[in-house]
């Protein structure tokens, strides 16, 4: 009885037993059609090979190869050559290489050594060639089996844990992270061709999206998202590209994609403020918006308060900022009535000591503006140019010259115009002081046109501002007389009493 139960339990292979290669059902050969040609060896065991992704759920397993085959390149198939090209074979037999290249393509080599397996990389990357050139000419549904292998050689060639950097994802002192190198991935000689196979494959008319969503499902798009974080533009640039054409063809992946970028987004705002791929994520969600239905929905002005308005507030904003604010500016155009709780959302993540940051939200803010109907201009004009005018005061020129440009907008100009009797009782302080004391001449003669401007308009409302402002210059400097006075009786007692350990009350 015993004897049964452990005859039942499989055995693992034996080191000194059978042969190294792997194994003599799978090495042999396999006639198509009575007398055409042989298919290599390699692809047969390739074939006969059980491949899969990692992570995918239920529907995929683990990557399994046959003995003598391991992942990385430890260890090879005994024949890893290059099959038949697709125009040796019948159309009928061409999805069948298809597969048989795609699982070719399944083993991933190591590129921290480039001087191994040179001509099994060689071979490798004509294979992906190869098929890159086939999905151009692709003529026939593409069927299940063929979907399947092509997540699977995608997902073990693409999926993989970065090495994090010994340096911030952001700005520090001043000195822009950017300028520096990114870390380029070894392996990207057939990871930019895998992904171009996959640029082509995803959209192509060939592939069946009612199929392809069983193995291109949530977990394999999560995984996808996860790596935007690579340091390697090119391949950041290919994944933005891929999202989105995964976006357009599987509608039912849309909220799914959505809600794992506003994750993503919600762990770089509000905990890491580290990521690589913030701007790629806003470039896609760019066309994403633009595509909105009117009127818009209330979870997509959630997702511009919650998420979108909250990314002003990283210091890093200038990685981002040209992506970001079109995804602000889509929003306004589409719904006016936006624009308030935008200004808004702008005032409360002002930046206060960053300037180059302050010039970045200025710029954002003309855009804004310049989509702005007069009733929310209304709503929010009073906390704005309060802003504004500390803007204008600013002792970094670039700052006070930013905001002074704003005038230059024929559309903010007149909104200005229009609502001169509360803007301008506002802003004169900043011009006048800017006018008389400021040290760069372009802000001085800036502020004087702007000043001239108002004159012209409404010279009345300009006397009466500036009448105003004299008063309160000749009450401040009452206000300093009276405190160096004190000062002076202060200095005057402490001297007499300098004997007297007594204190000294001043009234």
């Amino acid at each position: 009885m015993i004897k049964q139960i452990l005859g039942k339990i499989p055995r693992k292979n034996s080191k000194s037993s059978g042969d190294p290669s792997p194994s003599s059902s799978s090495l042999s050969s396999s006639r198509r059609n009575g007398g055409k040609k042989v298919l290599s060896n390699a692809a047969d065991d390739l074939n006969s090979t059980s491949y899969g992704v990692l992570g995918l759920g239920s529907k995929v397993d683990k990557l399994q190869l046959n003995k003598g085959s391991r992942l990385n390149g430890d260890m090879l198939p005994a024949s890893y050559e290059l099959l038949q090209s697709f125009r040796d074979v019948p159309g009928s037999e061409k999805q069948n290489l298809f597969i048989q290249k795609v699982r070719m393509c399944c083993i991933v080599f190591d590129f921290v050594d480039p001087t191994k397996d040179l001509k099994e990389k060689e071979v490798k990357r004509q294979t992906l060639l190869d098929l890159v050139e086939y999905m151009t000419s692709a003529n026939g549904k593409f069927n299940e089996m063929a979907m399947l292998e092509v997540v699977k050689m995608v997902s073990l060639n693409i999926f993989r844990e970065f090495i994090p950097q010994p340096r911030e994802n952001k700005l520090i002192d001043g000195v822009d992270l950017e300028e520096e190198e990114p870390a380029m991935d070894p392996a990207w000689p057939h990871l930019q061709v895998v992904y171009e196979f996959f640029l082509r494959f995803v959209p192509s008319p060939e592939t069946d999206a009612k199929v392809a969503k069983r193995y291109i499902d949530h977990s394999f798009v999560l995984r996808l998202l996860d790596l935007f974080d690579s340091e390697d533009p090119r391949e950041r640039e290919y994944l933005k590209t891929i999202l989105h054409r995964i976006y357009g063809k599987f509608m039912v992946h849309r909220p799914f994609i959505r809600k794992c970028i506003n994750n993503i987004f919600y762990r770089f705002i509000f905990e890491t403020e580290k990521h690589n791929g913030i701007a790629e994520f806003l470039e896609v969600l760019g066309s994403i918006i633009d595509g909105f239905a009117l009127p818009l929905k209330e979870e997509h002005k959630l997702f511009l308060v919650r998420t979108l308005i909250p990314l002003h507030k990283p210091k890093c904003l200038a990685m981002y900022h040209q992506q970001l604010s079109y995804c602000i500016i889509q929003f306004v155009e589409k719904d006016c009535k936006l624009a308030d709780i935008i200004i808004r959302g702008l005032l409360k993540y002002w930046p206060v000591t960053n300037s180059s940051k302050e010039v970045l939200f200025l710029s954002e803010l003309e855009e804004v503006l310049e989509a702005t109907q007069a009733p929310e201009f209304q709503r929010c004009m009073v906390p704005l140019f309060h802003q504004i005018a500390h803007c204008l005061s600013s002792l970094h020129f670039q700052v006070a010259e930013r905001a002074l440009f704003l005038w230059n907008n024929d559309h903010i100009e007149s909104l200005v115009r229009q609502n001169r009797q509360i803007i301008l009782p506002i802003i004169f302080p900043a011009l006048e002081n800017n006018a008389r004391h400021h040290w760069n001449q372009a802000v001085n003669s800036l502020s004087m046109n702007i000043g001239k401007i108002f004159y012209e308009i409404d010279p009345d409302l300009y006397k009466e501002c500036q009448v105003k402002f004299e008063d309160d210059v000749s009450k401040q400097n009452e206000i300093k007389e009276r405190r160096q006075a004190t000062w002076e009786h202060l200095e005057e007692a402490a001297s007499k009493n300098a004997s007297v350990n007594e204190a000294i009350l001043i009234s």
